[in-house]
């Protein structure tokens, strides 16, 4: 006790205070795994113990704020007796806030079962409507009671306290400043709340891969604060419903359903074989770049050989622009049409059923060279991917170069270390990083891997901004043959599909000879990215111009591996011979920076601007401006009418394509 006297009056109530609201958020997590937990599982203290981190949080802005106000005398009722009067007003009114909070978040667990977020603002616009609701749904009489009553406890409680403080004599004389430095410290950590180079995120709630153990984790003032960048991310189901015929024909749906909107594809196949499938996502993989597309500067030979000898689409569009976005279409299926952050940012769109999972008893690893907090893609793999392994940079023997952390050419060796001992079937998704700035080529490898040069005038003729750049674009080259030699000694690599595709590209300003000019015109360099399926052992080798998606990639994956799913996504088996998805190979593609959106098809692509609502309608084959008749008229009015449905489904489904439980 003397101990504890030592430490000045001001800091020891004010985390007497934070102790007061850590204690309340602790219970109240306690009441909601009484009221909600489902009948037969087991305590998470898992789940506890990271929801007493995201309390820490909330409680430790409080207590730091405090101790910033209290900087200034007139407010430190320390120095100031009449600054009580100040506090027993702003502390009892925090504390209800707070209270008030727990009780919305708690009906709002039970109407919905989500944690309180951002979206219940939108009640507001229906106000009447949704108070009289609430009004015939819950006891508010008696909340509103309970609420009072809490209130003057808080107002005597808060107020004994402090002057419970104030009437205590100080023992401390000459570290007072550094003890205040440590609270302020201490503060400061738990505010972060993680050990790392991110901090605490909601996304840290899903790494326990169960949905209510999530929901049990998080903090309703942490779920509201996260979601208000989304609290408008909606979608018009007058609009979806009225896309809803055109987008079932697009998808081949057998039993549509315009009311219930069922997207839903069954597809039935048998292989006792289970192939393996290695799915590399390429960090920045321009078509234009490589080797692939006769970029002169022949950066990528080896992957060309490789395209040569497997199923290369040399038309294949990601949705949008961003390796975050590129992730979320590759994995769920539908294209991120979340506006301005990402989809992976939006906890209401962190549950997808995904095609991954239709891989009974396949073993899942997703390796990245870096941290996987950045854009909460974490959150999004893990909770969605069943059973996933994930491999981070600290989970790896190979040093961290850079911000991105190990090098590409070690993360396929790390990766391969990691399949080879695999005995049964698995689903790897690998995805690079160093073709990005600070553009890094390790030491280790600069006396195989030869840096070359090339003058300025060449590099921006052909795409490059640096010899930097143009060096990092090679040594993607160099991973990819790294890897795949590795892989030919292992006995996994004559079972095993693998998948290479582009995140995204990059925009090209200039003139591109070897292109049409809606490449650069209309930004497409931005999204046109390469495509490999390689099997050897059962693929025949060919290459494919038809139009092709980001998104068509699970579906494809599923189908050479004759693995039976059910589709819900937006994404098509790029190899199906139906006369309805043969004859619209199309993709969608949306710019976020100049909000236009539309659909590339085999010969044309319609944009439309959503400010603005200029269109636009130019040759994906040539240069020449589209002949106006009949014929492509009736083509553009299609697009246009499909470009809607296609954005409206999209933004539907970020929120309705849930795990089925």
């Amino acid at each position: 006790m003397l101990f504890l006297k030592r430490i000045p009056k001001l800091l020891r109530w004010i985390f007497s205070v934070v102790l007061i609201l850590m204690t309340v958020l602790t219970l109240y997590r306690f009441i909601i795994y009484w009221s909600f937990n489902p009948p037969g599982k087991a305590f998470s203290g898992s789940a506890f113990i990271l929801g007493f981190r995201y309390d820490a949080r909330v409680v430790c802005v409080i207590g730091l704020a405090m101790m910033l106000l209290c900087v200034f005398p007139f407010l430190n009722p320390f120095k100031n007796f009449n600054a009580s009067k100040f506090w027993n007003i702003i502390l009892p009114l925090v504390f209800i806030i707070l209270v008030c909070v727990l009780f919305f978040d708690y009906y709002h667990f039970d109407y919905l079962h989500q944690r309180l977020n951002a979206t219940v603002l939108n009640y507001l616009e229906d106000a009447g409507i949704s108070f009289n609701m609430m009004w015939q749904s819950y006891p508010l009489l008696k909340i509103s009671i309970a609420i009072i009553v809490f209130l003057i406890l808080a107002r005597f409680g808060f107020g004994r306290l402090l002057a419970l403080y104030q009437q205590q004599d100080s023992f401390y004389k000459r570290k007072g400043r550094l003890q205040f430095i440590t609270a302020f410290l201490i503060f400061g950590i738990f505010i972060f709340g993680n050990i790392g180079q991110f901090p605490l995120r909601w996304s840290n709630a899903y790494t326990l891969s169960d949905d209510f153990k999530a929901n049990l984790a998080l903090n309703p003032f942490q779920s509201f604060i996260s979601t208000l960048n989304f609290r408008n991310s909606s979608y018009d189901l007058r609009k979806v419903r009225a896309g809803y015929t055109l987008m079932a024909n697009y998808l081949a749906v057998k039993n549509p359903d315009s009311i219930n909107l069922n997207y839903e594809r069954v597809y039935t196949d048998t292989n006792n074989n289970k192939p393996n499938i290695v799915l590399v996502i390429c960090e920045s993989f321009s078509a234009y770049k490589s080797s692939m597309y006769n970029n002169p500067l022949n950066t990528t030979p080896y992957f060309n050989e490789l395209c040569k000898n497997g199923i290369f689409f040399d038309r294949c569009f990601t949705p949008a622009y961003g390796t975050a976005r590129g992730v979320w279409a590759t994995i769920t299926g539908i294209p991120d049409v979340e506006s301005p952050k990402t989809a992976s940012r939006n906890p209401n769109a962190v549950d997808q059923n995904i095609i991954i999972n239709s891989f009974k008893g396949y073993n899942n690893f997703y390796f990245l060279g870096g941290n996987a907090s950045w854009a909460n893609i974490r959150g999004v793999l893990t909770n969605n991917i069943n059973n996933l392994k994930l491999y981070e940079q600290d989970n790896y023997n190979a040093k961290k170069i850079d911000v991105w952390g190990i090098s590409d050419k070690n993360l396929f060796l790390e990766a391969n270390k990691v399949l080879k001992k695999e005995t049964g079937p698995f689903f790897a998704v690998i995805q690079t990083a160093d073709n990005h700035r600070p553009y890094t080529i390790p030491s280790e490898d600069r006396d195989e891997f030869k840096l070359i040069s090339f003058t300025s005038d060449s590099l921006k003729l052909f795409g490059f901004e640096s010899n930097e750049e143009m060096n990092a674009f090679r040594y993607t080259d160099f991973g990819y043959q790294k890897f795949m030699e590795a892989a030919q000694q292992e006995a996994y690599f004559k079972n095993t599909i693998f998948v290479f595709v582009g995140d995204h590209g990059i925009r090209y300003n200039g003139t591109l000879d070897y292109f049409p000019k809606a490449w650069t015109e209309q930004g497409l360099t931005c999204e046109h990215v390469p495509l490999l399926f390689y099997a050897p052992g059962f693929l025949k080798p060919q290459r494919i111009h038809d139009i092709s998606s980001q998104a068509d990639i699970l579906p494809t994956i599923a189908s050479l591996a004759k693995i039976s799913y059910t589709n819900n996504s937006l994404g098509r088996n790029l190899l199906d011979t139906s006369s309805t998805i043969k004859n619209q190979k199309l993709a969608f593609i949306i710019d976020h920076d100049l909000k236009t959106a539309g659909l590339i098809s085999d010969k044309y692509y319609y944009l439309r601007n959503f400010k603005t609502g200029n269109e636009d309608f130019v040759s994906m084959t040539g240069n020449n401006p589209v002949p106006l008749n009949t014929e492509t008229d009736s083509i553009k009015n299609y697009l246009q009418r499909l470009t809607d449905a296609y954005y409206e489904t999209a933004k539907y489904l970020l929120l309705n394509n849930k795990k089925k439980q």
